[in-house]
């Protein structure tokens, strides 16, 4: 039986990975009306005179929305609203085992971003925070840009928790290749959420330079090459003009293979099989390979070694330096929690990925990132995150 059989046979037994604990038995008279009518009108009475109190009297102070449409499902492309219920339940889970947060997925039969942020604004109430996830780009970046003001954080972790973990993994990729940040040459290969988010990150754009060091340059490929202000195509999509605008600052034209010729470090965010050695070997010395793609990275990690690959990454599990979301989620959402914010800033972003990256003390080319696994990782970046926002 492989994986997937033996997943399908779990969801089936189980029905469902989640249900609701209640935190106080109802075993008499008195206990039904503490919890219910008549004394949970004093409760109610306090929170209407005072809406901060729902944080110390209500399931708000520690619970988080997962909010998805289904458009963008990893590895799966647009799957709707129930096709995406299975992976957000498995993302509640994270938050629970890893930050001890009570998240509940709320998968949306809509992909109208209008009406997705309407939702998200008239629920939130309930909620300590919202988690927007496996949502296309370029809907995602105004679905989430739109909800920042709405008195709690909104991160859509496609873009953020991606681009946090993959700073963490280049810092440290960093200090073994003897090269710096500032003098790195990188290839995206992915024009989507995270291949923008990454982007952004890596320059530095929008951050405080004081916290975050801009790497030299970036090239951004989709599949018809390298993202280039000069492409025709371009002019008319607002957000590869973007990242045609931040990155590209050689005016570079080509192909992907083009792209790595020279390249320090090439990330993968788009599909399986796209890098062949001789791209590989066409870099610069001691080059990073962090090949994303699921399930088929854009090169397998032993083809990547015996081309020359100093360092190599992937969205898998069975293999070293898994890029994995669960090392940056929780804890992002449990120091803003914590921090009582309401919106997670760039330099908290930026901090959880420095704190990330110390989580490895002594970095190999098998570990730049910690096991995601290790839930003490969790702790740390919740405790950076808070910091940064109180500063």
């Amino acid at each position: 039986m492989d994986i997937y059989e033996e997943s399908r046979q779990l969801h089936k037994r189980l029905g469902g990975k989640l249900e609701i604990i209640a935190k106080y038995d109802i075993k008499d008279q008195h206990d039904l009306a503490m919890v219910y009518t008549p004394g949970v009108a004093q409760v109610c009475r306090d929170i209407a005179e005072d809406e901060s109190k729902a944080y110390e009297l209500t399931i708000k102070r520690n619970t988080v929305a997962i909010v998805s449409d289904g458009s963008a499902v990893l590895g799966l492309g647009n799957i709707g609203a129930k096709g995406a219920i299975p992976v957000m339940e498995g993302k509640a889970m994270l938050f629970k085992a890893y930050a001890d947060i009570d998240a509940f997925p709320i998968c949306v039969s809509t992909q109208n971003s209008f009406e997705i942020i309407n939702l998200v604004k008239n629920i939130s109430p309930v909620f300590a925070g919202v988690n927007l996830e496996d949502i296309s780009a370029p809907r995602c970046f105004e679905i989430e840009q739109s909800l920042q003001d709405i008195g709690i954080p909104v991160f859509h972790d496609d873009q953020h928790g991606t681009a946090i973990v993959l700073l963490a993994a280049v810092l440290n990729a960093c200090k073994l290749t003897g090269k710096s940040l500032t003098d790195l040459k990188i290839v995206i290969s992915g024009a989507g959420a995270a291949g923008t988010a990454i982007a952004e990150t890596l320059l530095c754009i929008g951050h405080d330079p004081k916290i975050c060091e801009s790497v030299k340059e970036i090239l951004v490929c989709d599949s018809k090459g390298i993202i280039s202000e000069t492409r025709a195509d371009i002019a008319e999509n607002q957000t590869k003009l973007k990242l045609a605008k931040i990155t590209n600052r050689s005016a570079s034209m080509g192909s992907l293979s083009d792209a790595m010729q020279e390249a320090d470090v090439f990330i993968g965010v788009s599909k399986g099989n796209l890098v062949q050695p001789e791209m590989v070997k066409s870099m610069n010395a001691r080059p990073v390979i962090l090949a994303m793609a699921n399930p088929t990275p854009e090169i397998m990690p032993d083809v990547a070694k015996e081309a020359g690959a100093f360092i190599v990454g992937t969205g898998r599990s069975d293999f070293p330096n898994q890029v994995n979301n669960v090392l940056a989620f929780p804890g992002i959402f449990r120091g803003a929690i914590d921090a009582r914010a309401k919106r997670i800033t760039r330099k908290m972003k930026i901090e959880a990925a420095y704190a990330l990256a110390g989580c490895v003390e002594n970095p190999t080319v098998d570990e730049i990132l910690p096991s995601p696994l290790d839930k003490s990782v969790a702790k740390k970046i919740a405790k950076a995150v808070q910091n940064a926002y109180v500063e």
